[in-house]
Formats: C-alpha cells, sequence, structure tokens
C-alpha cells in the first residue's frame, strides 16, 4: 500500500510540475491576459556589472556595450571588480572612457558589489547583467520599452547561446531547457509576471532596488522585489543576451548547485510573494517552478524506488520501469560519451542523450543542493570557471 502510494504521488508531481502548471500559464496567459504599454523611449540607464577576474573577456564585454544602439548621453557602464587579482580593474581603466568606470573593491562577494555599483550610478533605469554576456545592438533599446507603462516595475530579458556555438552535452541540454524557459516566460508575462529575471539581462526602475540579501542569487531576489512592491515584472523577448557555452560538465554542475542553493534560498528569504492573498496566481507560479521544480529530484527517486517493487502488480508498473531504465540509460549515454571526448560528434549532439543528461545532471545538483540547505551551507561568493578564449561562466 505504501509503495503505490508512493508511486502514485510520485507520478502527480511530476506530472503537475512538468505538464499541468505549464498548461495552466499557458491558458492563463492566452485567455486572460494582461497587456502593458510599450513605447520607445531613451530613459537614462546605469549598466551594472560584478566582476571577478574576467580578465579574459571585459575588454571585448566593455566595447560590446560602447557600441549598443542607444544614446551615448543616455548610458553609463558601472563596472564592479570585486577584488580581482587577474588585471580586470587595469584592463577596463586602460579603455577609459568617460560613460564607463571601475570600482575597485575588496573581496566580498556579487551582492555588495552589486549594491556598492548602483549608489555609484545615475541612471533611473538599472541595467543587470554578467561579465561574460554580450548584448544584441538593441538590447537596451527594447529592454526599457515597457518602462513606459507606470506599472512595470521591472523587465526580463531574453538570454540566448549565441549562434553558430557548437552546444553539446550539458550545454545543449540547456539551450533546449531555455527554449521552453523563453515560451513559458512569455505566458507568465501575459498572465502578469514572469516569475523572475536571468542575470544576463534584466533591468528594474532604480527607486524599487531594496539591495541583495546574502547568500541568494542575486537576479531572483532583485527582480522579484518589484513584485513584493506592487509593480510588475514583465519579459521582453526582444532584449537579447548571448551567453557562452558552459567549459565543461563539472563546472556547470558546480554552477547549478550553486544557483539551486541560492536559489532555494532567495524563495526562502522572498516567501512573502508566497502567499496567493496578496499575490495571486503569480504565488502558484513562483511554488511551481522556483520550489517543486527544483525539488523534482525527490519524486524522482520515489519513482525509481516503487517502480521495480511493483513489477508484478501490473503492465502499467513495467511500463513505468523501462521507461525510466531506458531515460536513465540515455542520460547515462550521453555522460559517457562526453567523457570519452565525443561530444561535438553528431552523435554527442543527439537530444536523445544531451536531453536526458542535463535533466539528471540539473536534479543531481539539486540533491546537493538540498544537503546544503539541510546542513546550513551558505554560497556568499562566486568562483567563476573559464574557458580558453572566453569570459567566465556565471
Amino acid at each position: 500500500m505504501l509503495t503505490l502510494l508512493l508511486f502514485w504521488s510520485a507520478v502527480a508531481l511530476l506530472v503537475y510540475t512538468y505538464i499541468v502548471f505549464p498548461l495552466l500559464v499557458f491558458v492563463r496567459g492566452r485567455l486572460w491576459p494582461k497587456p502593458f504599454r510599450a513605447a520607445d523611449i531613451t530613459p537614462s540607464v546605469s549598466v551594472i556589472i560584478a566582476a571577478y577576474n574576467e580578465a579574459a573577456g571585459i575588454a571585448a564585454r566593455i566595447e560590446n556595450l560602447l557600441a549598443l544602439d542607444y544614446p551615448a548621453d543616455r548610458i553609463e557602464v558601472i563596472v564592479a571588480s570585486d577584488g580581482s587579482t587577474d588585471g580586470t580593474d587595469a584592463i577596463v581603466r586602460r579603455g577609459a572612457h568617460r560613460r564607463v568606470r571601475v570600482l575597485t573593491l575588496p573581496r566580498q562577494g556579487k551582492a555588495p558589489a552589486l549594491e556598492a555599483a548602483v549608489a555609484a550610478s545615475s541612471g533611473d533605469i538599472l541595467v543587470f547583467t554578467d561579465a561574460n554576456s554580450q548584448f544584441a545592438p538593441d538590447a537596451v533599446h527594447q529592454l526599457v520599452r515597457p518602462f513606459a507603462d507606470p506599472g512595470v516595475g521591472g523587465v526580463a530579458g531574453n538570454q540566448r547561446y549565441r549562434e553558430g556555438r557548437v552546444l553539446t552535452g550539458s550545454s545543449a541540454g540547456e539551450s533546449s531547457y531555455w527554449r521552453f524557459d523563453r515560451w513559458l516566460k512569455r505566458f507568465q508575462s501575459q498572465a502578469g509576471h514572469a516569475i523572475s529575471a536571468t542575470g544576463a539581462i534584466y533591468a528594474i526602475r532604480r527607486g524599487l532596488f531594496q539591495g541583495v540579501p546574502p547568500g541568494v542569487t542575486d537576479d531572483f531576489a532583485v527582480s522579484t522585489r518589484v513584485i513584493a512592491q506592487g509593480y510588475r515584472l514583465v519579459f521582453e523577448p526582444g532584449a537579447v543576451a548571448y551567453e557562452p557555452v558552459a567549459p565543461s560538465s563539472g563546472a556547470e554542475f558546480g554552477r547549478k548547485v550553486r544557483i539551486i542553493t541560492r536559489g532555494l534560498r532567495a524563495v526562502a528569504v522572498m516567501r512573502e510573494l508566497l502567499d496567493p492573498r496578496r499575490h495571486g496566481f503569480y504565488s502558484l507560479q513562483i511554488f511551481s517552478h522556483k520550489v517543486l521544480r527544483r525539488l523534482m529530484v525527490f519524486p524522482l527517486l520515489g519513482l525509481a524506488i516503487a517502480g521495480p517493487l511493483l513489477w508484478d502488480h501490473g503492465a502499467v508498473y513495467r511500463l513505468a520501469t523501462v521507461a525510466q531504465a531506458a531515460f536513465y540509460g540515455c542520460a547515462a549515454a550521453g555522460a559517457s560519451v562526453h567523457r570519452a571526448g565525443l561530444a561535438t560528434t553528431r552523435l554527442g549532439r543527439l537530444k536523445v542523450f544531451t536531453v536526458p543528461y542535463f535533466f539528471c545532471m540539473v536534479n543531481l545538483a539539486a540533491l546537493v543542493a538540498v544537503w546544503h540547505i539541510v546542513r546550513g551551507h551558505r554560497i556568499e561568493r562566486w568562483e567563476p570557471h573559464r574557458q580558453a578564449g572566453s569570459a567566465a561562466t556565471r
């Protein structure tokens, strides 16, 4: 009886999280849309970058920002160097430009660096981005358009992988995930709010910045505090930022553990958003997307245990067991192909391997993250991982 309860509870949670919830968002966005006004406006903008040992790519990042299609007298760039030891500060100063400033800070962590940069800035709109991202030429212009609506307090941009890059292993799987996430964000935004922003590109009104709590995902905390203050957070697909491919699956796994650990802490800090009496449908969105989805490793484990134990109870349980074995076999094959150095081959880019591989990696990272939370481990600082010829991953 307990095994049956475990099996069907796990199935119900998985079906709700991965199928029912996205359908709810889609239906609500289509049937009860909440439009917002957008216009070609040019408010003063401060682009904020927290950087730690970004010498490999910071010059290209500054060049990218200075080349944006936005009025030069309406945009500034603030680079907060969080105790960099590789010459990042000198590189920014070497390309000195009146619109670019670098703050040389002691090593404290990303949150204090962002707060220092905001304090030193002057723009009415704060645009946050990563040192390793690259904006499309019109990214800032597109990003500020929804601010023509006084009810909009924040805008989440559109993170993409750069076209022409070879995506392999977990990177190819993550690319598939981001395509789904962009689809979901469109309908979340139509329904009222995007759940949160990604650190590659987002913006908020200056007056809505309330600092960054320690030990949390900064982009989540900063962007969702806009909603907590009664404003909308919307998604602008035309505001594109390109991210580099992760340098390795090992580095990507560590990054996922850090992001999920800090993300779960951020939800705890912003738990007021889980109150449906105050935030309605958005509370369901954040609980389903940021809590349930990050805890799906436990229903998956329950299903993996219960399925084989129920083998003799009928075809449904046998099918579930075989399907799981096939899925995890594909994930293991994807990992093996990557370790064998075949990730760039046609075999290594097959979605039948890359998607299960990425899915399993993320859920294993979630398990480690939950363990961090249980034992009170906090991640206050970030250590970028680099690949030759590119900036660090965030």
